[in-house]
């Protein structure tokens, strides 16, 4: 189609539909027997108010976001809102050390991250030398050395977001390659690739 959003056919659309809030979405797991069950609806209110958060702190359409994150709730809700947003999402591996970081948020020209306590220090770190970088979300325990704390942050902003049109060509995703062949080179993703993946 001409016009497709990967946050639309993956979130939006679910949590439109009637007892979106009794289906599951996604099942956290925090051990062994702990788990934690979230709704469509509950994710998409989430990515409601993160794109809201993160469109105060003057992220526009178009601009990366790293998304510098374990597998854990916060990481899908932070996809959906910027998706949703027509941002591009730029996943960076927690393994990474300063200067792998620096390298790629610098070579991206991101202007926001979204960290946890695990990643939070390695961001802050080379915060001086990516001067795009005018934005840290902290989420878990990192809500105290960010600018802004996710929970806290979120909290007053609307439920309601309406999705930007993109194209199904508009960039989505920007992935870098390892760096074991040369400097790492960043690979742009549309929101088109997402459907060769969706009957799986």
């Amino acid at each position: 189609p001409k016009h497709f959003n990967i946050a639309e056919v993956c979130s939006r659309r679910w949590a439109a539909e009637p007892f979106s809030n009794m289906r599951t979405a996604i099942v956290e797991h925090h051990g062994a027997f702990e788990y934690a069950d979230h709704s469509y609806a509950t994710l998409q209110k989430a990515a409601n108010k993160l794109s809201h958060l993160l469109m105060a702190r003057g992220v526009k359409r178009g601009d990366r976001v790293a998304i510098v994150l374990p597998q854990r709730f916060e990481t899908a809700v932070a996809y959906m809102a910027i998706f949703q947003m027509g941002a591009v999402a730029m996943p960076l591996s927690m393994l990474f050390g300063a200067e792998a970081l620096e390298f790629r948020l610098n070579d991206s020209g991101a202007v926001a991250a979204i960290a946890d306590e695990h990643t939070i220090a390695n961001v802050i770190a080379v915060r001086m030398n990516c001067p795009a970088l005018h934005t840290t979300v902290g989420v878990g325990f990192a809500e105290y050395t960010a600018d802004v704390g996710y929970a806290k942050g979120i909290e007053p902003m609307s439920e309601q977001f309406d999705c930007v049109r993109t194209l199904a060509e508009d960039a989505a995703i920007l992935i870098y390659t390892s760096g074991t062949t040369g400097p790492p080179k960043g690979a742009l993703i549309p929101h088109r690739a997402l459907i060769g993946n969706l009957s799986g």
